[in-house]
């Protein structure tokens, strides 16, 4: 088996999804080789994708890798085709209301009576059972009922949604993690399985240390800001002509911030001495902390922090992202070329495989590119994807 196109590659993919979650689900796996068939609506049935303009930023970022085809699956010769490429896939993702599949008849209990390894992704909005799983299910709305947005923003300030769609991406990671958890145990048992997530549940997971708070502590965790919510001093704090994030909570590296500040008295103070008690007077020291660090440039906190071996940072725009040296250093927006708009800089994978590394081997494809190529491979010739398209089934 060759892996020129990636360690995915031996690997076949229907791709049904939509919006952000799933889409991010089949990128990951496309991204790595997998053979990827992204399955739409015909043009006259298609409207603008929810990501956008096809042509614009989202759409051509979330969608690489992967080849076009339209197919009306409302239609039986619609669903025929698709019954027929689904009987030798490998994986299957979906991201409809829950119900809808089945009024569809692809659901995975009839997919797997056709293929029994076929292993059928699925990601909702809250869960493919319970008595949300029908309601529409949106990024910010998953940030609510998760927990997040409760702990976001200033204290008193009211909830805040994070600058990012983290649910909708959490979600199609996970699936994509699933998936491949999946295929490694088919090798064993022989037989695919349908793997599940959802917003909701991907945002829970995503609470972490904030979760198991209450999980395991009671107790229920508020809005911080930018301060970490239990250890001190981590934060933002002001510089000569800026800001800079400090993170040293940690007994020796609070000692290097006080000493590479010259602030002896803040580490010698007998009130600052545990992480607990910094963190139960952290307005207190964190504004002695700001008189020392508002004296000098970002610049040079950011040189004498590394130096003395201290976690610290300035804070970029993602223009300024794009430009560091150490960003530039990591290929995080790797170049794909489109035929029609050129060379394309995506936002890349954030694994490096040293030995079968990704390849950005094809920019997003356009509506239908490629479904007459598909249907060759299933023996459907010219003259009768013609009468398919009259009938508007592709």
């Amino acid at each position: 088996m060759s892996l020129q196109n990636g360690p995915l590659s031996r690997f076949r993919l229907i791709d049904l999804t939509r919006a952000r979650a799933g889409p991010t689900a089949a990128r990951m796996l496309a991204d790595w080789g997998m053979q990827t068939i992204k399955i739409e609506q015909p043009p006259e049935l298609s409207e603008v994708p929810l990501g956008g303009p096809r042509d614009g930023f989202d759409f051509q970022n979330l969608h690489r890798n992967k080849r076009s085809m339209t197919l009306n699956l409302k239609e039986d010769a619609g669903r025929e085709i698709f019954l027929r490429l689904a009987k030798d896939a490998d994986v299957l993702i979906e991201n409809y209301r829950p119900d809808v599949k089945h009024r569809l008849g692809i659901d995975f209990e009839t997919l797997q009576k056709l293929n029994k390894k076929i292993v059928y992704g699925s990601i909702s909005g809250f869960g493919q059972k319970g008595p949300y799983s029908k309601r529409a299910g949106l990024d910010q709305i998953a940030q609510g009922l998760g927990g997040l947005m409760s702990v976001t923003g200033m204290p008193g300030d009211g909830p805040v949604r994070v600058g990012i769609p983290i649910a909708d991406l959490t979600a199609g990671i996970n699936l994509a993690y699933g998936i491949l958890v999946a295929l490694l145990e088919r090798e064993v048992s022989g037989e695919g399985q349908w793997v599940k997530t959802s917003l909701l549940e991907s945002q829970i997971m995503m609470m972490d240390l904030q979760a198991a708070r209450y999980t395991i502590s009671g107790e229920i965790p508020q809005q911080e800001g930018n301060n970490h919510p239990t250890n001190t001093p981590t934060g933002v704090f002001p510089t000569a002509d800026g800001v800079i994030n400090i993170q040293a909570s940690a007994e020796h590296l609070f000692k290097r911030m006080c000493d590479t500040l010259g602030a002896k008295e803040i580490y010698e103070n007998g009130d600052y001495s545990s992480n607990e008690k910094r963190t139960n007077l952290r307005d207190q020291i964190n504004a002695e902390i700001a008189e020392y660090t508002k004296k000098r440039t970002t610049a040079y906190w950011v040189k004498a922090f590394a130096e003395s071996g201290v976690p610290c940072g300035p804070i970029l725009n993602m223009g300024e992202v794009f430009n560091d040296p150490q960003v530039k250093t990591l290929n995080m927006n790797p170049a794909v070329n489109h035929p029609r708009l050129g060379t394309l800089n995506v936002v890349g994978q954030a694994v490096k495989l040293d030995r079968t590394p990704q390849k950005m081997r094809s920019a997003t494809p356009d509506l239908g590119e490629h479904t007459m190529e598909i249907l060759n491979e299933l023996g459907i010739e010219k003259r009768e994807f013609n009468e398919l398209r009259k009938k508007g089934v592709v």
